[in-house]
């Protein structure tokens, strides 16, 4: 099974997708940014694919230094556009590689975004990377769902939304072999059809683990959720990782 023909992980994140992005927050948003601004005691963050500055913006909010590294300049441009997002350091470049010369007590991931890279090497670099950029006693939080959650089967359609002007469809392929995820979220509404895609490499929390020791890093501690809910082996994850 091949993966998604054409994609460009570059252009995932585009002007179409960064126009609508924050049209639909998780809701966990303020719990969130309670547990990085204390992992970071306050002090300082760096986000990984910060996007349009959705944790990072209310972070900063609470007195931290936050910088954020994004591939795609359409998300810094909305990033920007928001009140606080001009005094933000976001480097644009790829998180496996760029760094800010600086090193924090928090460097973290959220919303499945380790994913967004198609390649177990690639996912190696991002933990190399937010290693470089840890203090001494610095931690690597990573949020992720498990594959589990995901695949009911190698293939299917969801019915993500259904409101009076619009659905939006996610419609998904899975290859066990490759652990890619094919994702197109649909979204049809009066002024037609409008595509989202996305492919990801699905791991699950026992690779990543591995990935985090072969940057010099160790699992710390490992939730359910934002409230340090315990880890049931479903849904989804928040692993902390340290030296």
């Amino acid at each position: 099974m091949a993966g998604m023909r054409d994609f460009d992980p570059a252009a995932a994140f585009g002007p179409a997708v960064s126009s609508w992005y924050d049209q639909t927050p998780r809701g966990d948003e303020d719990v969130t940014v309670a547990l990085l601004a204390e992992l970071a005691h306050g002090d300082s963050a760096l986000e990984f694919a910060v996007g349009t500055g959705r944790i990072a913006l209310p972070l900063a909010e609470r007195g931290l230094r936050v910088d954020g590294v994004e591939l795609s300049t359409d998300m810094i441009d909305q990033l920007r556009s928001k009140p606080g997002g001009a005094e933000l350091t976001v480097l644009h470049g790829d998180m496996t590689t760029t760094t800010t010369g600086r090193t924090y007590p928090l460097v973290y991931l959220v919303f499945n975004t380790i994913f967004n890279l198609l390649t177990q090497d690639d996912q190696i670099r991002c933990f190399e990377n937010a290693a470089r950029h840890l203090g001494d006693d610095g931690v690597f939080l990573v949020e992720a769902a498990v594959p589990s959650a995901w695949l009911p089967s190698n293939q299917y359609v969801n019915a993500e939304r259904v409101e009076s002007s619009f659905v939006v469809l996610d419609v998904c392929r899975y290859d066990p072999v490759t652990q890619i995820l094919d994702e197109n979220h649909v979204r049809l509404d009066g002024a037609g059809v409008h595509l989202a895609p996305i492919s990801c490499r699905l791991a699950w929390p026992s690779e990543l683990d591995l990935m985090a020791r072969l940057a010099g890093l160790r699992l710390v501690d490992r939730w359910a959720g934002w409230e340090r809910e315990p880890y049931t082996g479903e849904g989804r994850h928040v692993s902390i990782y340290g030296r």
